[in-house]
């Protein structure tokens, strides 16, 4: 009884060819296969080897041929493109073994998949978690496969996919586009390769946002990175981590893991595109919270942790206001040290009572007095005497922003940012929107009923470790 032998060519050059599949050509008493593919193994072919060719979508008619050559005596090889495995002849022809319930012995030679040879010119876009999408829905419904696109997108897998695109499927790749595009950032790496290994070749490297489905055809293979790819000399490099996760030995375990943290929380990110300096302020208050909701209820002003942390630099915002100290407990002394920022918080200023007590005393004295105010507004009121142009950071009290929002309006204070994520149930809201429309000053805003003195701390934090953003490396001055 003869045997089955199926063997992938690679993707279309000589040299792509195993030694392994070179071999089993050379003993085959028959080569069966797209004609198409004959063209690459046919000096290698022994003579009196019978070669039967047939054409496009003949693959069930080939399978059965091997079969009864093979029932014969005879040695078939059964070539496919690629790595036969892999959208090739292999499935096929083991699940015939089964239907026919044949003794016949089939076995399996790899070969270079086109994604392989399409990574390889590309540069090194595969270097880290990657899946495999056919967008030809002859046998799979399109549900299916649109439900595999949203999965990898949503993964943050390397995407490599196979026939993108035909005659008669011209919008699927469109979708595919669309769908990665509410995952994915607009810059993130796109490289196709057309004809891989062949003389008609084509290389391109582009983003997911200028991608152009039109120049693509049933002969290209196309890469999508991962949320940590990139360009470099127009090659597509998706990082492994080994210098990503090298984190020097001064820098401490707590640094290391927070690092860890925030490229976890980055990856997980609903939208992946957001400006640098929000973005940075966003990991700080979901790496604090544990929270994602944070990606739906944190508004930054356009720009405002940048602008906040250049008057850092230049030296033009020395204080920090806090409504209660559990927000000047939680802001890094390295980093207030380290930029000679001084952080401020009334709360206990022995001033603050007398002002209480005192309003308390006018008001029982006087039906013409306004309501009581609370400490933190007394508190609200001196910081400002003191410190009109500080960064105010509220964490707690929706009391102490209004204070600050009408001295604002008066024209008694003239703060360098605003930090609003006082916490809880009565005012809350409406302080948060009282801050808006003060449109000149820098602004982050938790909205609605969330925030707390924790989310305000880190929210300074991120301001004054902004220069550490674009490399992603938190943590300093833990």
């Amino acid at each position: 009884m003869g045997k089955i032998i199926i063997a992938g060519i690679g993707p279309g050059s000589q040299e792509d060819i195993t030694p392994a599949v070179l071999e089993a050509v050379r003993e085959a008493d028959v080569v069966v296969g797209y004609k198409y593919y004959f063209q690459f193994i046919e000096a290698e072919v022994k003579e009196g080897c019978e070669c039967i060719d047939t054409g496009m979508k003949k693959e069930r008619e080939r399978a059965e041929q091997a079969f009864l050559l093979a029932e014969q005596g005879k040695t078939v090889v059964v070539i496919s493109s690629g790595d036969a495995g892999l959208y090739g002849m292999a499935p096929l022809i083991y699940e015939m073994k089964r239907e026919r319930s044949s003794e016949i012995e089939v076995s399996t030679l790899p070969g270079i998949s086109a994604f392989q040879k399409a990574a390889s010119l590309l540069g090194a876009p595969i270097g880290h978690d990657t899946c495999l999408i056919s967008l030809s829905d002859l046998m799979t419904p399109w549900e299916v496969i649109e439900r595999r696109i949203k999965a990898a997108a949503v993964g943050d897998f390397v995407t490599a996919v196979y026939n993108p695109k035909s005659h008669g499927r011209y919008w699927q790749l469109y979708r595919l586009q669309e769908l990665f595009l509410k995952y994915r950032s607009a810059e993130t790496p796109v490289g196709y390769v057309r004809q891989a290994g062949r003389e008609e070749q084509e290389v391109k490297v582009t983003t997911l946002g200028e991608f152009d489905p039109e120049e693509i055809d049933m002969f290209t293979v196309i890469i999508i990175g991962n949320s940590q790819s990139y360009i470099s000399d127009n090659k597509i490099i998706t990082p492994r981590g080994y210098y990503q996760q090298e984190v020097p030995p001064s820098e401490g375990l707590g640094r290391s893991i927070m690092i860890e943290s925030f490229r976890t929380i980055a990856g997980e990110l609903h939208k992946k595109d957001y400006p640098l300096d929000h973005k940075w302020a966003l990991l700080h208050a979901i790496h604090t919270t544990a929270d994602f909701d944070m990606e739906n209820i944190l508004y930054t002003d356009p720009k405002a942790v940048e602008t906040l942390y250049n008057k850092v630099k230049d030296g033009s915002l020395k204080t920090i206001v806090t409504d209660v100290t559990m927000v000047t407990s939680g802001i890094r002394k390295g980093a207030l040290q380290r930029l000679g920022i001084e952080t401020k918080c009334y709360l206990s200023d022995p001033r603050v009572a007398e002002m209480t007590a005192q309003q308390t005393l006018n008001s029982q004295l006087s039906t013409l007095n306004s309501q009581n105010i609370t400490r933190t507004q007394a508190g609200i009121r001196l910081a400002v005497e003191e410190h009109p142009d500080a960064l105010f950071a509220f964490g707690n009290a929706p009391t102490a922003l209004m204070e600050l929002c009408d001295l604002i309006r008066k024209g008694k204070a003239h703060p360098a940012g605003i930090i609003a994520a006082p916490v809880g149930f009565v005012h809350v809201r409406e302080s948060k929107h009282m801050v808006k429309p003060f449109k000149d000053i820098p602004k982050i805003i938790v909205e609605g009923r969330k925030g707390g003195s924790n989310l305000a701390a880190t929210l300074c934090n991120a301001i004054l470790t902004f220069d550490d953003a674009e490399q992603l490396k938190p943590g300093r001055d833990l």
